[in-house]
């Protein structure tokens, strides 16, 4: 078993991981919007919208993780913000696939928007449905077996027992 100041050391890569990721992307949109159509700009910022979102959601989570991992409960208030962006972030991703579909004009953006939107939908999968960031040596086995996201445990565990979503 790993020891408590070694999970708060990766709760902490994870989480500046996601909130540079999060700049990253946001920056790279920037520097490049200009060879696109402003259609397309439009069509990239809604497909790029939900992933920054739970990026930033990812990259929060696992800095305050540190804070309760091995000492307590995700505090309720938390876990009821967690719960609700489960729900919300599916809307914003399907809004940002209708403005995507609806607003490109042109083959590669069209590709690109397609791209970030579905690393999008996997990063959601990957903390709200089922665990599917894994080693790659590791990964066929270990998605099989459907595990639930690290998020939700603590989102259940932070809301109780008599208002939890149901365990697997």
């Amino acid at each position: 078993m790993r020891s408590l100041d070694d999970r708060r050391a990766t709760y902490a890569r994870l989480g500046t991981g996601e909130l540079a990721a999060t700049v990253a992307f946001a920056v790279a949109y920037l520097l490049l919007q200009d060879r696109f159509t402003r259609d397309d700009q439009i069509a990239l910022g809604a497909a790029l919208t939900p992933l920054l979102l739970i990026l930033v959601q990812a990259g929060v989570y696992w800095l305050l993780a540190r804070r309760w991992v091995g000492a307590g409960l995700m505090p309720p208030v938390l876990a009821s913000t967690y719960s609700a962006m489960r729900w919300v972030n599916p809307i914003v991703l399907a809004v940002g696939l209708g403005v995507l579909v609806w607003r490109t004009s042109t083959t590669g953006a069209t590709v690109l928007g397609l791209g970030v939107w579905l690393f999008a939908a996997i990063e959601y999968l990957n903390y709200y449905v089922i665990r599917l960031a894994y080693p790659a040596s590791q990964w066929p086995s270990l998605v099989g077996q459907r595990r639930t996201p690290q998020l939700m445990k603590d989102v259940r565990a932070g809301r109780g027992p008599d208002r939890s979503e149901g365990q697997r």
